[in-house]
Order: C-alpha cells, then sequence, then structure tokens
C-alpha cells in the first residue's frame, strides 16, 4: 500500500509490518487442491487454467551469481503480494497510482522434512541496498544505496525482489509466488461473497470501506476495499490493515471449505479460474501440475504452528519513518535459516516493535 503519514515526529512513526501467517496456505495449498480437482475434466480446461498463471525464469533473469544451497531438502519461498491502483482499480480505492507496489513480503522457510514452517516478514519500509537488475523488459536497473524495500518491486519487478532478499540474508530462493490482492476480487464474487466480522466499526476514512460493528457478507468491490484500508479501522497503521488482510483471508478459506467446492465442477472450475489469475511464480511452478505437487509436498505443514517472525529493524537515525535491518540480529536470523536450524531467542528481538 502507498498511503503516508504527513507528520515526521518519532510518535508518528510507521510501525513495521508483518505479513499473514497464512498467506502461503491460501496461496499454495487452496489453489492447488482445487486445480487438482480439475484434472479429468478435460484438456480445454487444463490448458485454460493453465495460462492464467504468469510466471518468471528466476535463473534467467538473476544469473548465476546467486546463494548456493547449503540443505538441499530445505525449502524457500518467496511470497509477495502486489496491489495495484492504476485504471479500473483505481475506482476502488481513492486516486490513481500507476504501477503495482509490493505490498507484503514474506520469506518463509520450510525445513528438510516439511514438518513446519517459518516465515519472515520484511518491514515495507526498510532502507536497504538495491543490487543490479534486470527489469521485467530485461533492461539493467543500476544498485542504489537506502532505498526503501517495496520500491525494488516497483522498479524493477519480482526477479530483482527474489535478488535482494538472497544479498539480503545470504538464503538461495527456491521459489517466488505473488499474489494480486485484485485477484482475489473475482475470488470473492465466484463465491459468492465472504463474510467477516468486526469488533469495532470501520471509518471509511480516506474512501475507504465504512461498516459497523458486527458481521457483513462483503462482495469482490468491497472485499478488495476491505484488505486495503488503514486509516479508517484501529490505530490506522500498517500492521492494522495487514491484521485485516489476514482476518479477510482466513474467512475467504473458510467459505471455500463450507461450500465443499470440490463437490461441484461448476463452482470449482469458476474458484480455480479467479484463482489462477491472481498468481506470478517461478517458472518451476509455473504450471498447475507443478503448483499441485509443490502443495502435495506441503501437506505436513500446519499453518497453525507456523512461526512467524518480523525481520529485526531499528528505526532510521536520519528518517524516523523509516527503518533499518537490525545487527547483530538479523545475522543470527538468517544463518539460522540458511543451516536449517532453530531460530535463537535473541534472533527475534527487533528494537522497533510493531504495534
Amino acid at each position: 500500500m502507498t498511503d503516508r503519514p504527513s507528520a515526521s515526529t518519532p510518535s508518528s512513526r510507521r510501525k513495521p509490518r508483518r505479513g499473514g501467517r497464512r498467506v502461503l496456505r491460501i496461496v499454495l495449498l487452496t489453489t492447488a487442491v482445487l486445480i487438482l480437482a480439475v484434472g479429468g475434466v478435460g484438456w480445454w480446461t487444463y490448458s485454460h487454467l493453465n495460462g492464467n498463471i504468469d510466471s518468471v525464469d528466476l535463473d534467467q533473469a538473476i544469473g548465476d551469481n546467486r546463494p548456493k544451497k547449503v540443505v538441499p531438502g530445505a525449502q524457500n519461498v518467496l511470497v509477495l503480494g502486489s496491489d495495484s491502483r492504476a485504471g479500473a482499480n483505481a475506482d476502488l480505492d481513492h486516486g490513481d497510482v500507476s504501477g503495482a507496489r509490493s505490498d507484503t513480503a514474506m520469506l518463509v522457510h520450510i525445513p528438510e522434512g516439511r514438518a513446519r514452517a517459518t516465515a519472515v516478514s520484511i518491514p515495507r519500509d526498510t532502507l536497504i541496498n538495491r543490487p543490479e537488475c534486470k527489469d521485467g523488459e530485461g533492461n539493467t536497473v543500476k544498485p542504489a544505496n537506502r532505498v526503501m524495500f517495496n520500491s525494488v518491486y516497483s522498479l524493477a519487478g519480482p526477479a530483482c525482489v527474489v535478488k535482494t532478499v538472497e544479498e539480503m540474508s545470504g538464503i538461495r530462493v527456491d521459489h517466488f509466488v505473488e499474489v494480486d490482492f485484485a485477484g482475489f476480487k473475482g475470488l470473492v464474487d465466484a463465491l459468492g461473497g465472504v463474510t467477516v466480522t468486526l469488533d469495532k466499526p470501520m471509518s471509511g476514512a480516506k474512501g475507504g470501506l465504512k461498516l459497523d460493528a458486527g458481521t457483513h457478507r462483503l462482495n469482490g468491490t468491497d472485499s478488495l476495499k476491505f484488505v486495503r484500508t488503514r486509516y479508517g479501522y484501529g490505530d490506522g497503521s500498517d500492521l492494522g490493515r495487514i491484521g485485516l488482510q489476514q482476518q479477510f483471508m482466513m474467512a475467504m478459506l473458510s467459505e471455500i471449505k463450507k461450500q465443499d467446492a470440490l463437490g461441484n465442477p461448476a463452482r470449482l472450475y469458476k474458484l480455480a479460474d479467479a484463482g489462477t489469475k491472481s498468481l506470478t511464480t517461478d517458472s518451476d511452478l509455473g504450471s498447475l501440475t507443478a503448483l499441485a505437487d509443490f502443495a502435495q509436498s506441503m501437506k505436513g505443514v500446519d499453518p497453525d504452528t507456523m512461526e512467524t517472525i518480523m525481520l529485526p529493524v531499528a528505526y532510521d537515525k536520519v528518517d524516523p519513518n523509516r527503518v533499518v535491518v537490525a545487527q547483530p540480529q538479523a545475522t543470527e536470523l538468517w544463518e539460522a535459516l540458511r543451516q536449517d536450524q532453530k531460530v535463537p531467542a535473541s534472533a527475534k528481538n527487533s528494537p522497533a516493535k510493531a504495534g
């Protein structure tokens, strides 16, 4: 998301964000289970759904200068949530802003054996050093120091985000999955709506959604407004918004289960069609069968026990509205994941607190 507070005093510092712990399950498990079930309905269906998925060849885009895998059986997946406010999407929010932004970034580490997972969220306002990259058109993007993490996606695309994370962490990223939030609109409408419950009203500030406290059935358009809401709910921070996104995604998963889509081929196709339209993956996951196989290999991971960690950060001394990577905590965190070891408590201590 792109909203920024106008004040620059320490009391108005924007709080770093944490990604939703269940994004990976929504993206990989739910979608892949849905598309697996349509495998028997014919080649045209398979070809159509397969064609919905966009993919990027990471090896070609990044080159050979990448970290080596330390533990072959472990997997590291970069999950990106992107959002565009351009064109027709501007009608769903306030203002027309060109391009798309990386709204959420999590490096999900699945240890060898795949019985658990650790998700490390990277606050979007973290000042980082961007490496030299190739953008989606193959043009060279020069390196730069002290740029916001989420600006990497806007300028150079997902492959450059992968390269940036690899250089930050020293960890080889095996796969990436990007979810377009606007794509959820079609998925919600295919479900006939999603039910959410608020314990306090949503005010509709800055053109957002206005809802009373209680239970509401949201259509696709209102659902997109719901996950974009920031100033109209809670403390107005990005952390509050990501909490709404978590709530919405879990409500959507519950709706899919409740409707027993696997037993209704027509509804199943509509859901799979809408779900695959919102995905971009690396080329190794860029097909229905590859997504389904990977999801099946992760069936032992319980999202309810997934450990969620925010990358340790500290407020920047020059710009208090930005954060920088905190040391030595970050180095300890990355090293533990690289070696497929338990993350020590000392590596979770972030000087800048989220919320």
